[in-house]
């Protein structure tokens, strides 16, 4: 990849006037908007899978947790929750939960179990493997409001290296990504340029060059995913590490 392409976009650095698909959210408020509409949904279609492991943490079973969450992003892309959460709304993640949470304690009950296919369905949600993904992230003995934030970290990280991925094969590059994504997240100190360099048929030097610049270019897009669930995007950093706590 060439440096320009590893530079961080303005979104990513940028502590102006910077609007990220969660302000096009906040800004539309309850009226529809097309852009608004197209953002908010994007952000569901990505984060859903949080929400779905908090509800099954608070022990429903695999499909009251499916028929739960369908039903609770039926009613948010309604834009029904905009109003009267205030202090959460500087994160997208904070928020939503916040909105499940309201949805849980006086809605759902009032509201009557629904069955999948019984109302509008306006988010279509891929359920083949949530209940796999859900057992395995249960490897310990964690809180509804911890797994969620670990589930978000997971996600985010996945929707980065998809990315990152893509970006590589446009350039021709998918076996250059293949061979280096675990490199990726690891610490610096645990990387072997001599293997590395094997692996690509390249001298060291240059495996060092092309292992900086790809670890750049995902340390770009993850800085610019995290700010899209911003109102400040100059609040990234802080939201890394709040995120990558729930690792610990």
């Amino acid at each position: 990849m060439s440096d320009a392409e590893t530079k961080p976009t303005p979104l990513a650095v940028d502590a102006g006037f910077v609007t990220t698909r969660w302000t096009h959210v906040l800004a539309a408020g309850r009226k529809s908007s097309p852009q608004a509409d197209v953002a908010l949904e994007e952000l569901c279609r990505i984060y859903w899978y949080p929400l779905y492991a908090y509800v099954r943490r608070h022990g429903h079973s695999k499909e009251d947790a499916e028929d739960l969450t369908q039903a609770f992003f039926e009613r948010f892309l309604q834009k029904n929750y905009l109003e009267g959460l205030s202090s959460e709304r500087g994160r997208f993640r904070a928020f939503l939960l916040a909105a499940l949470k309201h949805f849980l304690a006086n809605e759902w009950d009032r509201a009557g179990r629904q069955k999948r296919g019984a109302h509008a369905t306006h988010l279509s949600l891929d359920w083949r493997d949530a209940d796999t993904r859900y057992q395995l992230d249960l490897r310990d003995d964690v809180s509804p409001d911890k797994l969620y934030d670990r589930a978000w970290a997971v996600a985010l990280l996945e929707r980065v290296v998809g990315r990152l991925r893509d970006e590589c094969v446009a350039e021709g590059k998918a076996e250059l990504f293949a061979q280096l994504k675990p490199m990726l997240m690891a610490d610096k100190s645990a990387i072997s340029y001599p293997q590395a360099a094997a692996t690509l048929g390249i001298s060291e030097e240059a495996a060092r060059v092309t292992v900086h610049r790809l670890r750049r270019r995902y340390r770009a897009l993850l800085r610019e995913e995290i700010a899209q669930t911003l109102a400040e995007p100059a609040r990234v950093e802080e939201e890394m590490r709040t995120l990558f706590a729930a690792f610990e």
